[in-house]
């Protein structure tokens, strides 16, 4: 199926942009990788007026260290996430999931800011953005707010990006000392995108207790959530694979998983127990690893 009529525009900075969305509005959709509005238009679930295509706005693909935080722009594609060295070392969580998304050329060409605004209840960012407590800054003519991941992602294909706005930027912590992380997931492998997605975050004192616990999930509610049972189980403790495995047990409390042609709602909470017991475990044998 062919997508309806409409106009693309080419801004040639964020400013023009900017100028776009609030002249279109509702009427306008952005265009960064391509991977999720183009099939959309195409099947004519979105029938946009205008199309702003962003990928040649100079400034907002970049990796950098800034106030204790890992700044990383909207059209950062996942391969540049996936092999940043700076992500490989502070915040390595990031690089596996993007490491995870698709093949070598929805890696080239996807972008952490398309991917976010999408908001597939599937996708793998977002897991690790939960267990990352991470945020997002948004940008319109008016001025810049930052929004927590947790509030800007409302449900399946919804966000709290408003249509004279444009997501520009991704914060994450700068992690040190004795951390680990891991990403695991289930896939349907026809598209590779998650049944069931975990992200986990161990960070340990000198002592082995955890100081910190985080464990975000994807494909098993209308937004990513956070397992806070299993969180609350194992701070404060020294960990141990046993405690773990125990612990992982509460992740399927208050999800409401879907049942559709790829699992069952009861099969998606058995795979977040099992896929936290994992992610869990290697994050907390990385953790365990470090000596400071």
């Amino acid at each position: 199926m062919y997508p309806a009529s409409f106009e693309v525009l080419i801004p040639k900075s964020l400013d023009e942009a900017l100028d776009m969305l609030e002249k279109y509005g509702d009427n306008a959709k952005v265009l960064a990788g391509g991977h999720s509005l183009i099939p959309m238009m195409r099947l004519r679930l979105v029938k946009p007026t205008y199309v702003i295509y962003i990928g040649r706005i100079p400034g907002l693909s970049y990796i950098r260290e800034e106030g204790g935080e890992i700044r990383i722009g909207a059209l950062t594609t996942h391969n540049e996430i996936e092999e940043s060295s700076l992500l490989k070392e502070k915040n390595p969580l990031l690089s596996e999931t993007a490491s995870k998304i698709g093949d070598l050329q929805v890696r080239n060409m996807g972008t952490i800011g398309g991917s976010l605004a999408h908001a597939d209840p599937a996708a793998d960012y977002p897991a690790a953005l939960a267990a990352l407590e991470a945020s997002v800054v948004l940008r319109s003519k008016a001025g810049e707010r930052v929004v927590k991941l947790e509030d800007f992602i409302i449900g399946p294909y919804i966000t709290d990006l408003q249509p004279s706005e444009l997501l520009v930027e991704v914060r994450v912590p700068s992690l040190s000392g004795r951390f680990g992380t891991a990403y695991e997931k289930l896939v349907f492998r026809a598209s590779d995108f998650a049944i069931v997605g975990v992200a986990a975050l161990v960070q340990l004192s000198g002592d082995g207790t955890a100081e910190k616990v985080r464990v975000g999930l994807t494909g098993v509610d209308e937004k990513p959530v956070r397992a806070r049972g299993v969180e609350e189980e194992l701070e404060g403790k020294r960990l141990s694979e046993d405690l773990i495995a125990r612990a992982a047990e509460r992740a399927s409390e208050g999800i409401n998983p879907p049942t559709d042609i790829r699992a069952s709602a009861e099969y998606r909470k058995r795979m977040a127990r099992a896929l936290t017991k994992r992610a869990l475990t290697r994050a907390f044998r990385k953790a365990a690893g470090k000596t400071g």
